[in-house]
Formats: C-alpha cells, structure tokens, sequence
C-alpha cells in the first residue's frame, strides 16, 4: 500500500437523508412511474450534494491535519474521517508501526431520535460526547477559510490544553544535538521522561524552531551563530509530543532563502504545522487554527529580531519568502491577529522579542505588547532572550515575557513549560511549569527546586500573582 498523506483529515459530512412517506391515490403504473422520477431526482440531489461537499473537500484538503489526540487515538496519525448512513469513520495507521498498514474503526452507531450520532460502546464511556465534539469540529473547520485549520478530539470534552515551550536546536554541530546522538539517540536520555510525558499530554504542544532543516545553502557571512539541522532530523518533533512550532525567530534565515525553503517542504514533509514564515508575506501572515468541538483557537507567530534596518532574517514580502516581523511597525502582525480574532475564540500570540540574557523586559516589549493586545490577542507567549522574563498582564491580556531556553545548549538554566487550558472559549487556567536545562538535557523540576524557582518568578512579576503551584492570575 502506498504510503498515505500524514496527518490529513477530510471534511465528509454525509449525512443520511431522512424521508418521510407520501400516500397517494394513483394508478400501480403512475406509481412506479412517480418512484423513478422521484429516485432520479433523489440521485440528481445527492450528485450536486457530492459535488459541493467534494469542493469544500479540495478547498480543505491541506488545512486539516492530525494526529487526532484522546485515549484511544493516542499514537494514531488519522488519514481520513467520514460519516456513512449515520456512522462516524477513522482511517488510521500506528505512528509507531509505520503507515504500511491502514486500519478503519466505526466510532459511533446509528442515527439518535433527534438526529444527532449515537457513540459506539467500544470508545468508551464519552462516546457519545467525543464523536459528537468530533463532528462539530469537521463542521466549525469548513467554515473557516485558510490553508491551516486542524481538527483534534481533546483529551478531556469541552476543554482543550495547550503547552508552550521555547528554544530548541537540531544542529548537530553543536552540544547539545551532538549529546543527543552520543546518547544512542534516545529523547528519554535528553528529555526527563515526567517532562516528555506533559508535552505529550497536552492536546496542542508548542515550540520555538530556533533553525533551519536543511542540506543546502550558505551560512550567514556577517552572523556569529548560525544554525542548520538535516531534514531527517524532523521527526523528532513528533516524537517530542510537539503539533505545531513557531518558524518566526532570528536563525531560521541563516542558511539563507534555499535553506528556508527546505523548513517549509522538510515541515510539510512530515505533517508539521508551522506559524509565522511562508513563500509570501499572505502565507506568512496566516495564523493557524485548532477546532476542538465548536472551539476555535487562532495562532499567530511574529519576530521583531533582528531589530536593524537591513536584518539577515528577511521578511515575507507580497512575492518573496521569509517570516513575519513585526519591527519597526506592527501593521502586519496586528492585522494577522485581527484576522484570527474573526474566526477564532481564543487567539495565541507567539513572539521572538526582547534582549538576550537580560531579566527586564525592553522598551520594544513594552511597546508593543498593548498593541498586540488591542488588536485582539488573548495571551501574548514570548521567546529570544534565552532566559526567563517577567510574566505579567497588560490590559488584562496575560503576557509570558519570555520562555527561556528549552532544549538548546549545554548551560545550566532555569527554564519552564508554560500550560494552559481553555473552556468554552475562554482561559480557565495558565500555569508556569519550572524546568531545568542542564548538560545537554533539560528536566522537570520537583519539590524545593520547583518551588525556589515559581518563587524567583513570582519576584520579578510585578503585575502577576503566581501561586505555589505555578498557577498564575492578575494582581
């Protein structure tokens, strides 16, 4: 078999259509006659109905993506969903066994008396909430236009939780990758397993692609740093627990435009949805969108470094590729957050800003975050500084200054995972989750360290109340 699409998911809303019975007084000839007329009419009608709903298909074919999260599909890259004579279908293959074999499993049963689908027993005691958020979520998706709109089943019905971490590195020119590979090539002997087990348990996990994939191009002449990892090295990211990353910083450029592009095709490559970059400014501007049921949620990604007239990370232009950048102006940036606002409940900002290795936030941050804010974005999640900043609230807006440095090199620092959990649209709870990166691996904190470090942030948020648990909430 032919290896499928990964992580694509199709709109097939084919509803059963329900007929009631007309009785008529007709001869058994004109009868006959009338059920053929009316059978050809019922075909004609289901034609055009497959026609339009074969249009929305080809219009959605590259804007929904999996995997599909929840207990039972954990680990499942979903090829194809559809409803059939009131069934709700997966197609599936194991993540972990590869796509050479293609399985489908039947999730619901049958139409309810009100119409709606019935869950089937074998998905567990939610069934019935599941397929039906599934279903909302296929429908919410066709309406929204765009080239980046992924349907998930959260974990938990009604809720979505998201992560946020920031900078990693694939190079493996330098330690920390390099200590990867020295290691056998095990993410467990970087990652400390209760870390990789929170970034595989939320139902979106973000992060910083602080690089290039690529085997091509030339490195920036007048840069210090710059970085480049192979294509091959990609996967990793699923094996990361990670469903969508930023291409919005200042060394997805160092490679120059031929480097660039292979992120793009290596990332499309592997079903890996990305913000904040593309082949014009239109692709670059785009947020992407997460339906979960009749939730929305909208992501935009932008960069203000390098902050120079004439940066060597080059932003998208009307007929040239590059990121979205949002300095000097904010134009482009504020207009790409008021387009998620229209078709979204929630909108995530993510941004490379600030200065690296300093603690205070800069005037450029301080500046713009109520911009970003007015224009619609409903937490602000920051990157760049390569160390921890101030979470704070501007204008009721939360703003996570700075995630600090994840996965990226061999300095021991203080880092986190950021964690938050919508309901109905709204935030419900965001968490700061203390980390530490240390010889080439970074880990979750616990218990003393955990607390010494939620306590050094709480010093340093002035407009933020962070309890003992890491849970944060305006001052």
């Amino acid at each position: 078999m032919s290896r499928p699409e990964r992580g694509r998911i199709y709109h097939k809303t084919e509803y059963p259509l329900r007929r009631g019975t007309k009785h008529l007084k007709r001869s058994r000839r004109r009868v006959y006659l009338t059920n053929l007329l009316v059978l050809f009419g019922v075909l004609l009608v289901l034609e055009a109905l497959a026609g339009f709903l074969m249009n929305i298909h080809l219009k959605n074919a590259d804007t929904t993506a999996g995997p599909v999260s929840g207990s039972l599909d954990a680990g499942r890259e979903v090829i194809e969903c559809r409803i059939d004579e009131g069934s709700f279908y997966l197609t599936y293959y194991e993540i972990g066994e590869g796509p050479e074999e293609v399985d489908t499993q039947m999730y619901g049963a049958g139409n309810g008396e009100d119409g709606s689908i019935v869950g089937d027993a074998t998905y567990g005691s939610s069934s019935t909430e599941k397929t039906t958020d599934l279903v909302a979520a296929y429908e919410r998706a066709a309406s929204i236009s765009g080239n980046k709109v992924y349907t998930i089943i959260p974990n938990e019905s009604g809720k979505v939780t998201m992560g946020f971490a920031g900078d990693i590195l694939f190079d493996p020119g330098y330690a920390v990758f390099n200590s990867y590979r020295q290691r056998g090539s095990r993410l467990e002997s970087v990652i400390s397993e209760d870390l990789l087990a929170k970034m595989r348990g939320v139902d979106i996990m973000m992060i910083n692609n602080e690089f290039p994939y690529s085997d091509r191009g030339t490195a920036q002449p007048n840069k210090t740093f710059t970085f480049r990892a192979a294509t091959s090295s990609a996967p990793i990211l699923q094996e990361m627990g990670v469903d969508i990353v930023s291409l919005a910083n200042n060394h997805t450029f160092d490679y120059g435009e031929t480097a660039f592009l292979d992120t793009m095709d290596t990332l499309d490559g592997i079903g890996m949805p990305y913000v904040g970059a593309g082949h014009n400014l239109e692709e670059a501007m785009e947020p992407a969108y997460y339906v979960a049921g009749d939730m929305v949620i909208g992501i935009v990604a932008a960069t203000q470094i390098e902050r120079i007239n004439y940066p060597n990370t080059r932003g998208a232009t009307q007929t040239s590729p590059g990121v979205l950048r949002c300095f000097p102006s904010t134009e482009q940036v504020t207009e790409a957050i008021r387009t998620a606002k229209e078709n979204s409940d929630f909108v995530i900002l993510f941004v490379h800003w600030g200065t690296e290795s300093v603690v205070g936030i800069d005037r450029h941050q301080i500046a713009q975050a109520p911009q970003f804010a007015a224009a619609g974005a409903d937490i602000i999640i920051g990157a760049h500084p390569h160390i921890l900043q101030q979470i704070g609230y501007v204008d009721g807006v939360p703003v996570v200054y700075s995630l600090g440095n994840f996965w990226f090199n061999s300095r021991t620092l203080n880092t986190c995972m950021v964690e938050l959990t919508l309901e109905n649209g709204e935030l419900s709870s965001l968490q700061f989750v203390p980390c530490l990166q240390s010889g080439c691996s970074v880990s979750l904190m616990h218990d003393d360290k955990a607390l010494d470090l939620i306590r050094y942030m709480r010093s340093i948020s002035p407009t933020a109340v962070i309890d003992d648990e890491g849970y944060v909430s305006p001052k």
